[in-house]
């Protein structure tokens, strides 16, 4: 059950990939955005009185699937491409994001 996601992903049709580097200013808007996003995710949860994990959960998943959205919009024909790079610092600045919350509270 747990490889679903990724035998969905290898099956989308994401056969656009882009040709980009590790590091660019574009990774860096990936990184804060989700960490921001990932620390937005997990404050609604408490506000909302969600238990702690719940609401860190939350918060996550909701970072890494807009990451995986906007991903998935550059792979459409017209688009630069997924980005197998950009995504790894998404996913990085949502647990960022995640820990600086925690640390900060």
């Amino acid at each position: 059950m747990r490889l679903l996601p990724l035998i969905l992903l290898c099956c989308s049709g994401c056969s656009h990939m882009a040709q980009d580097s590790w590091t660019g200013k574009d990774k860096a808007e990936h990184f804060f955005s989700s960490a921001f996003l990932s620390a937005a995710g997990t404050a609604y949860g408490e506000r909302q009185n969600w238990h702690e994990s719940h609401s860190g959960g939350f918060g996550l998943l909701f970072s890494i699937s807009l990451g995986t959205g906007k991903e998935f919009y550059d792979s459409r024909e017209a688009g630069s491409g997924w980005s197998l790079k950009d995504f790894s610092w998404d996913i990085a600045g949502a647990a960022t994001g995640y820990a600086l919350w925690n640390t900060a509270r």
